[in-house]
């Protein structure tokens, strides 16, 4: 039984373990299936050129037979090698078809899983993001997928090949020269294919190791590239080296044992090989000796025992290529097997959620925890209005908030948006309603443009530039050397913390979503931007709904509604006025930031 994921077939879980060597090639059925006319005439033509190959040696034997018969004649020998020279004509044409073919096929067998993957990366829950580390879904969007894309291709000529060459020689040997030479001559190959398969088995298990090791790599560099500002205040450089070091050496330890098993099978072969010359010269030549086999057969045999050599390495090549392969693609389909845990329902609506919302939580865990992060949490919001969200650090306003976008669901509770349970809404309706300005401003490698029209790719200059200008960030932009055509780096890098954030508002402001979300997104500017953007905000988005989390007070005190979160509880709730006048946690912090903020500004006259 086999279940659908991402676009094609995956052997449930419980078959992963075990399985033989050939496995991968029946784990990619579903592949060969739909290019099923390219590997047909690819598998074709790759056969023909088998076919083809065999000619030579046999055209030989008859010049040789002649020569020694002294029936050769030029006009005889002109024949032959127009004969030849057509034979290589047809072999060059048909190689380089067959390459085309099955080579092609592989390449569009690895975009297929990097799409994918990729896909399945954007549908997978934020759960799956904290347990699982960048480099490993690097590593297995990268080398993973070369090895699978290997099989598919090296992997599917190396099998046909080694089997219909193999066979055509071993028949034409048999039928054309001598049964009983090629018997004897291929006594030994038992032994080779006993060993190609045990070192097959080692070959799986330690390249499975090696790919591990080159995912934790992975990501020691992803970490520390983006640490790396962290790492040089801390003066942490040298120990990271250090770490890094033996991370790589790990890596290069694991690959030799690879290599250690991979450099077994062509001196095996090779050993095998020899043996069989060794047969079929010593036999040969008593055949030759008591006239049962001529001097141009016995050059034929050996001609095509020559030929032979490579079936037997290409067997070689198959089981490493096909390990490799089935090692990546196990590790590949484990990936895949990891479903959505926030999915849209049977009959969920596709159509922007719009109107007051709702909020009735009786309790909410994280997935995996027993310790409720909010409870008894009931509000009403109306469209239109404003939100200010206040409390301790660790109190459960981004858990607020990010329920709302549905990262995680309420199980013990609802929320509703416009009467309706979120939930009823597909998950691209109901994030295409909100705009959301996250803590952690990530920024792409890109123009400062490019970024802010990433939710509008269709944007004009005008646009961005006006959406700019309500995140009070147009300035600043104008003041760098190229403009709004300045490429920031990876994750926004060459910005500063207030210029990020502002970049970060401007995107979700050109959106103009039903739903405006900031976590805690002006903590890094002045008190004077702040103003302006909340200002900005007032104006522009009159009938809209606003959501801010903050910890600095003041960019609430304009909300409709504030509410204090304590524990995962709201203790307080109520406008700015009435929440100064209950003389509680809002009211004592107000008085307290007040107080910072006279300091500052008396400093700041000093």
């Amino acid at each position: 039984m086999v279940i659908f994921s991402c676009g094609f077939l995956l052997p449930e879980s419980g078959c992963i373990k075990g399985g033989n060597t050939v496995r991968i090639f029946y784990d990619l059925w579903w592949f060969f299936k739909q290019e099923k006319f390219r590997y047909l005439f690819g598998i074709a033509f790759l056969m023909l050129s088998s076919f083809l190959s065999l000619i030579p040696p046999y055209v030989v034997g008859i010049l040789v037979d002649a020569i020694k018969g002294r029936t050769l004649t030029p006009f005889l020998l002109a024949e032959w090698i127009l004969f030849l020279v057509l034979i290589g004509i047809i072999y060059y044409c048909t190689g380089y078809l067959w390459r085309q073919l099955i080579f092609g096929s592989s390449v569009i067998l690895a975009k297929q899983l990097r799409d994918t993957l990729y896909t399945h990366f954007t549908r997978l829950s934020p759960n799956f993001y904290q347990k699982t580390r960048v480099g490993d879904m690097m590593a297995h969007a990268t080398n993973d997928i070369n090895a699978v894309q290997n099989a598919a291709g090296e992997g599917i000529l190396t099998l046909v090949d080694s089997i219909t060459m193999g066979a055509m020689v071993i028949v034409s040997m048999a039928a054309l020269i001598s049964w009983k030479l090629t018997l004897i001559a291929l006594l030994p190959m038992p032994v080779m294919a006993i060993l190609t398969m045990h070192y097959g088995s080692l070959l799986h298990k330690r390249f499975g190791k090696a790919q591990a090791a080159f995912s934790d790599l992975n990501d020691k560099v992803q970490e520390n590239i983006a640490g790396v500002r962290v790492i040089k205040a801390f003066g942490e450089e040298n120990a990271q080296i250090d770490r890094f070091s033996r991370a790589s050496q790990d890596v290069v330890n694991k690959n030799i044992a690879v290599a250690k098993i991979d450099s077994l099978f062509d001196p095996t072969i090779t050993l095998i090989v020899g043996v069989c010359y060794f047969l079929a010269l010593a036999f040969g030549s008593i055949y030759v000796v008591n006239g049962s086999l001529t001097i141009g057969r016995l050059t034929s045999f050996t001609l095509y025992l020559g030929q032979l050599v490579w079936p037997m390495l290409a067997f070689g090549f198959l089981f490493n290529t096909v390990e490799r392969g089935r090692a990546s693609y196990d590790r590949i389909r484990r990936l895949l097997s990891v479903k959505p845990e926030i999915v849209d329902s049977k009959a969920a609506l596709d159509v922007i959620p719009s109107g007051d919302i709702d909020y009735r939580i009786g309790s909410f865990c994280y997935p995996g925890s027993e310790t409720a992060v909010l409870s008894n949490i009931s509000l009403t919001l109306k469209k239109g209005q404003t939100l200010g969200i206040v409390g301790k650090t660790g109190a459960g306003k981004t858990t607020l908030l990010r329920l709302l976008l549905r990262e995680f669901d309420v199980r013990d509770g609802e929320i509703e948006i416009g009467g309706t349970p979120i939930k009823r809404f597909t998950l691209g309706a109901l994030r295409s309603a909100i705009g959301y300005v996250p803590q952690d401003h990530i920024l792409f490698s890109a123009t400062i443009a490019e970024n802010i029209a990433f939710a509008r790719a269709g944007a004009s200059r005008e646009e961005i530039e006006r959406a700019a200008r309500l995140a009070n960030i147009h300035e600043e932009i104008l003041d760098f050397k190229d403009g709004y055509d300045t490429v920031v780096g990876e994750r926004g890098v060459t910005l500063s913390g207030g210029q990020k954030q502002r970049v970060s508002i401007a995107r979700a402001l050109l959106a103009d979503p039903e739903i405006l979300i900031f976590d805690d997104s002006l903590s890094a500017v002045d008190a004077r931007t702040e103003v302006a953007i909340l200002q900005a905000l007032k104006s522009e988005r009159r009938h809209k709904t606003t959501l801010i989390s903050a910890h600095r007070l003041s960019a609430v005190e304009h909300a409709d509604l504030i509410i204090v979160i304590e524990d995962g509880r709201i203790a307080e709730q109520g406008t700015h006025r009435e929440l100064l006048k209950g003389n509680g946690w809002y009211a004592e912090m107000y008085a307290h930031q007040q107080l910072e903020s006279l300091v500052m500004e008396g400093g700041n006259r000093l």
